[in-house]
């Protein structure tokens, strides 16, 4: 594997981390071939899950890696942090739904954004968001 095609964590406290991720995620899905719309989708649903980060927990990280399977390359972003984690899942992931005063976009925003979508949280022992874009067949 290529260097570029390396795991990358990145530690997340402030919007620069944001946008470090971001680029992160979007430099190696471009690494693995994904498709230009594809770049921007992964980067917007890192952007989302990172600020959720720093919305709610404070610090965190995101890790982003390549993975293979399906008979294709692909990128898995995980979002991880340390907060207070979330109540009700099922209402977290519904549009709109929000404890933060945020307009509630952010992780179903996230799921629909990328190919696959997972979250475990439990009320005060932090959440892990996990979730792939494949490339092409």
């Amino acid at each position: 594997m290529a260097a570029s095609q390396a795991e990358v964590r990145v530690a997340i406290a402030t919007d620069d981390d944001v946008v470090a991720a971001r680029q992160a995620g979007r430099q190696l899905a471009e690494s693995l071939g994904l498709a230009t719309t594809d770049l921007t989708l992964v980067a917007t649903a890192i952007s989302e899950v990172a600020r959720n980060i720093t919305a709610y927990a404070g610090t965190g990280e995101i890790v982003v890696r390549p993975v293979d399977g399906r008979g294709r390359r692909g990128v898995q972003v995980i979002a991880s942090d340390e907060g207070p984690g979330i109540e009700d899942i099922d209402r977290a992931l519904q549009d709109g739904f929000t404890t933060g005063g945020g307009l509630g976009l952010g992780l179903p925003g996230a799921r629909r954004l990328m190919d696959e979508f997972a979250i475990n949280s439990r009320p005060g022992a932090g959440t892990t968001v996990t979730m792939t874009k494949w490339g092409p067949q």
